[in-house]
């Protein structure tokens, strides 16, 4: 039996055992063309383009170095400028109006539903679950139960919009009109032919939660994911066909910026989602004339309020917010302000252990993949310089370990730096840049303070995370009522980090930003408004033409 055989036979309720058969056809995982286990450079996986319909391989290789030894370990086959033009038709054969529209082959609705259904299913076999953890951690290391979670909050994704969940994104609605026979209607429409370029962090979250919210309402996306971990979701669109997804509907390319750009500008998609660092989010902003969704940069700051308690708890939160998945996280906790009634705990005592804890062997800490232990290390003593800072813990590069040198590799750092000396003019760009690793800045606040705190967080550009650690709803509410962060947690468990499922995740405060996750992120996103006005009658008895107007 194929497995798209299997997959027309599941249902969402379907129990969770099978028989034993049915066990064995899905360990041998047959929509997989690699092992994570036994990708390497004696044994280097190859990854392949997808265009209208077909899996092709140009003559370009690009070969990624394993992160944690350097060794040549996959080889991508990448698109260069001269190879854009059957993506271009592709995206051209798509209308403006979409695969699918309220109006149009609404079919397609419940196939997506069918669709999500299925590789949600399969998501929740352990042996999937399982193949793509590890998967993500052979390309952005990062400790398993990190991988596994961000499998399954894809995999819940996938179940939240099974069966009809997908045609009611497309609700509609009506409004009386002003006569007999009129009457306004509001449909959410398709952009129709769309692109999707995501970062290398969350290899398989990001990419799957975007793309099915662009399938869901009726585009067709040109899919381009950071070459360093494309394989991830080269794997993910093989499971999505086997579970009845059409070949024709996504595109996949592998390429350069440049080419991408190129790419970008000659098929000229109506809608481009960008998920990455904000220079290049400015960038495309511009080329494509302002048609673009974003999630950049976030240099993401926690407050701990007055109110001191669950002390350990807090510690460990503030641990996992900076420095999971080795601080590459575009929710990571980059600013922590400390109230000074904490500095009668032992809080920061219990950050430097729990930071210390941290071990390559088990990658709770690991290689950063955008920024060099030089240049990591470099912004560390540009801040020492400031007066009144001090370094609190790490600083240094990682022991024993055979990263390479493209890579960075430095122990979870922090480095406190007064309040005062951050607002001033020659520092507070400094202190505020954006370190994609294991990094973050730590400063200290009185209640008088508090003005000169939210000024900090006022002068700031990037507005994605942030938490208020506090049980006083009066803190809380000044501190939320005068700030901006899209995704903002409050409470005594409040946290930076975490983009699961069942909540909307993005910026604010930016008419460009995206959300990611929910029906209210994905109609914004990947849907416009359309207004469609009935007048249909009838006319009233005895009419004449009235005069000019």
């Amino acid at each position: 039996m194929s497995i798209l055989r299997l997959c027309n036979r599941i249902r969402i309720n379907v129990s969770p055992s099978l028989t034993c058969s049915s066990r064995r056809l899905i360990h041998s995982l047959q929509f997989a063309t690699v092992k994570a286990e036994e990708i390497s450079a004696s044994h280097p996986a190859q990854v392949q383009n997808l265009v209208q319909g077909k899996w092709i391989e140009s003559g370009n290789w690009n070969t990624i170095p394993d992160p944690l030894n350097g060794d040549p370990f996959i080889k991508v086959s990448e698109v260069d400028e001269n190879g854009i033009k059957p993506f271009v038709e592709s995206l051209s054969k798509c209308p403006k109006h979409g695969l699918h529209n309220p109006f149009k082959s609404p079919e397609r609705y419940l196939l997506y539903g069918d669709v999500s259904a299925k590789a949600g299913y399969m998501f929740s076999l352990p042996e999937v679950s399982d193949f793509f953890a590890k998967l993500i951690q052979r390309v952005s290391p990062k400790s398993y139960q990190q991988a596994l979670g961000e499998v399954y909050v894809t995999g819940k994704f996938l179940e939240n919009f099974s069966g009809d969940q997908v045609r009611f994104l497309a609700r509609s609605f009506g409004v009386p009109g002003n006569h007999l026979g009129q009457q306004s209607h509001g449909f959410r429409w398709p952009y129709g032919p769309v692109a999707l370029i995501t970062p290398f962090n969350f290899p398989l979250e990001i990419p799957v939660l975007q793309l099915m919210g662009a399938l869901y309402m009726g585009n067709k996306p040109v899919l381009k994911v950071d070459s360093k971990v494309c394989i991830v979701m080269e794997q993910m669109l093989r499971l999505l066909h086997a579970c009845g997804m059409p070949v024709e509907d996504v595109d996949f390319i592998n390429s350069d910026g440049y080419t991408m750009n190129k790419l970008l500008l000659e098929a000229n998609p109506r809608m481009t989602l960008f998920t990455g660092s904000s220079k290049v989010a400015d960038k495309l902003a511009y080329d494509l004339n302002g048609r673009v969704k974003l999630e950049d940069a976030g240099f993401d700051w926690k407050i701990l309020g007055p109110d001191v308690d669950e002390v350990d708890y807090v510690s460990w939160v503030c641990d996992q917010d900076a420095y999971a998945c080795s601080g590459q996280k575009c929710s990571a906790q980059s600013l922590l302000f400390i109230h000074e009634n904490w500095n009668q705990t032992s809080l920061l005592s219990h950050l430097n252990h729990l930071a210390g804890r941290r071990s390559l062997d088990n990658l709770t800490i690991g290689p950063v993949l955008t920024v060099t232990t030089e240049a990591m290390l470099d912004h560390k003593n540009n801040l020492l310089k400031i007066p009144g800072s001090k370094l609190l813990w790490g600083g240094e590069e990682l022991e024993n370990h055979s990263i390479p040198k493209v890579y960075g590799a430095i122990k979870p750092t922090a480095v406190f730096v007064p309040l005062d000396q951050i607002l001033k003019a020659e520092h507070y760009e400094l202190v505020t840049k954006e370190i994609f690793g294991p990094f973050q800045i730590v400063t200290e606040y009185t209640d008088k303070q508090i003005p000169m705190m939210l000024n900090v967080l006022e002068k700031m550009h990037a507005h994605l995370t942030a938490a208020v650690v506090s049980k006083d709803p009066l803190f809380i509410q000044e501190i939320l009522g005068k700030t901006v962060n899209g995704t903002t947690y409050a409470g005594l468990r409040a946290r930076t980090t975490g983009a699961p499922q069942n909540h909307w995740f993005g910026p604010a405060g930016d008419p460009r930003g995206a959300g990611i996750g929910t029906p209210e992120a994905i109609k914004l996103v990947w849907s416009c408004h359309r207004e469609v006005i009935y007048d249909l009658g009838p006319v009233p008895h005895n009419w004449q033409i009235p005069p000019s107007t």
